[in-house]
């Protein structure tokens, strides 16, 4: 074979795609090098400087190949991951120092990098996780927005739950109904007064109670136009038709409204005509001023939460012949009645058993209803806006026995047991009052349905200047100040 014969064979090499690496070269140029000729020699010499230099070139490849990927990863790693903590502490320097949040590390849909999310998962030590929201038993995988998991494991919430309401009139509101305290003369007057301007000035409809209307068409036959009911049935359908709900009186008339409507509450708008009022911030001197800027919109309003209550009876069959629903905006109280012995009451909250209640009673209360009867009993008072249910105990028969506030989706049950020795009374709001045999049960919940009452300023400055109002709260002299001094 001459030197072309070899220096074609040693191309062949590349062509047929034997690898220059991990293959003994020098062997395989060996086994075709004579010295049978000068000729041969000097050409096979040509042929082998460039296969040596494209042969040094192969074992730098591949040194880099075996050497490489897990360098170079590590590398890129350790720079992406300086990258990432030299901006997470950049970031954290800018907001956490003052919101104390760090609304950066919180994982929203879409918004997390591939790379941060693969690096922090391989480096990070705190294990990743998310939140959901539950309850009964009844698990789903919708997230609540303002209450998020980091990826590192720290929980923050994005922004808080509570915040101020406001109802803004798509279009404007055309039917008023109005709500009056009875057997009061004052009363009556700014009720057909009011009813003149809202009719006059705002050519509003109006509705009222059928006592009501019966009072200004004997003092006037002008107040023909104004609309009732004749059947309490139709009292059903009264959300359908009205707007805005006014109420002339105190924290009773409002109880009263809200007991109207079995279902959606239109926007209360509660004047205070009353001895005492917690739910009333409007006075009623100012009632055009406060009405007109209340139909024009927005209206700061609190919801108010309802308890739903059902009576189970020990004798029903089936849960059809349970007796209806009943709403309440303050509490239902369940004491001994007229009867000389401790109530004994088993409660369960969710189906666990949360204790066997002995004394006078037990009072389940929303928030709005902390500052009445529940108050009274030693129970705290909360903020309207704060979702729960309040268990107060009436005069327990021991001295441990402290009040509850439980969240707001639980379902508490209050049975009577077999072995009581007296029945049990149940009222709702004060009014409606049940009797609970042995072996009957009352089941509560929050209700669907909330009451919007407006504000005067908003939902935390009308509920601190009720309590300071109403209930003088801590108010007191203040100390001396030409007293003995620590300067």
């Amino acid at each position: 074979m001459n030197w072309r014969g070899r220096a074609i064979c040693i191309w062949n090499i590349k062509i047929v795609g034997i690898p220059l690496s991990g293959y003994n070269f020098y062997e395989k140029l060996q086994s075709w090098w004579t010295w049978s000729s000068l000729c041969d020699a000097i050409g096979t010499i040509g042929i082998m400087l460039p296969c040596l230099l494209c042969l040094d070139i192969c074992k730098e490849r591949e040194r880099k190949i075996s050497e490489g990927p897990s360098h170079r990863e590590n590398n890129g790693d350790d720079e992406r991951i300086e990258n990432l903590a030299r901006r997470s502490n950049d970031q954290s320097e800018q907001c956490c120092g003052s919101n104390g949040i760090c609304s950066h590390e919180v994982l929203r849909d879409g918004e997390c990098d591939t790379d941060s999310k693969s690096l922090l998962n391989k480096f990070a030590r705190k294990a990743s996780f998310k939140l959901s929201w539950w309850c009964k038993g009844d698990q789903s995988d919708q997230h609540k927005h303002d209450i998020v998991s980091f990826e590192r494991g720290n929980i923050t919430t994005a922004e808080r739950s509570s915040k101020q309401i406001s109802l803004k009139w798509e279009t404007q509101p055309r039917t008023v109904l109005i709500l009056t305290k009875p057997n009061s003369t004052s009363v009556r007057i700014l009720c057909a007064e009011m009813v003149r301007w809202l009719r006059e000035q705002k050519k509003l409809d109006i509705y009222v109670e059928p006592r009501v209307r019966v009072e200004l068409v004997t003092e006037s036959s002008y107040y023909n136009f104004v609309q009732t009911w004749k059947e309490d049935t139709e009292t059903m359908l009264l959300h359908t038709k009205v707007d805005l709900v006014v109420t002339l009186g105190g924290d009773g008339t409002v109880l009263w409204a809200a007991s109207m409507f079995k279902g959606p509450v239109p926007p209360v708008v509660p004047f205070s005509l009353g001895s005492l009022g917690f739910m009333t911030p409007f006075h009623s001197e100012q009632y055009r001023d406060y009405l007109d800027s209340l139909l024009k919109g927005p209206i700061s309003i609190t919801l108010r939460h309802r308890l739903q209550c059902h009576v189970i009876r020990e004798a029903a069959k089936n849960e059809y012949e349970t007796e209806g629903p009943i709403l309440v905006l303050n509490e239902v109280t369940i004491d001994r009645g007229i009867s000389s012995y401790l109530t004994n009451l088993e409660c369960y909250c969710d189906n666990s058993f949360v204790t066997c209640v002995q004394g006078d009673g037990l009072i389940l209360s929303t928030t709005s209803g902390s500052t009445a009867y529940s108050l009274a009993a030693g129970g705290s008072m909360v903020h309207p806006q704060v979702p729960g249910i309040l268990f107060t105990p009436i005069c327990p028969h021991s001295l441990s026995f402290r009040p509850l506030i439980l969240p707001e989706h639980v379902t508490l049950r209050v049975q009577v047991p077999f072995n009581s020795r007296s029945h049990a009374w149940a009222s709702f709001d004060g009014k409606d009052r049940k009797r609970l045999a042995a072996g009957d049960a009352l089941v509560c919940s929050m209700a669907t349905w909330p009451v919007p009452t407006a504000c005067q300023v908003d939902s935390t400055s009308d509920f601190l200047t009720s309590i300071h109002d109403g209930l003088h709260w801590n108010l007191r002299k203040t100390q001396s100040y030409d007293g003995p001094r620590d300067i």
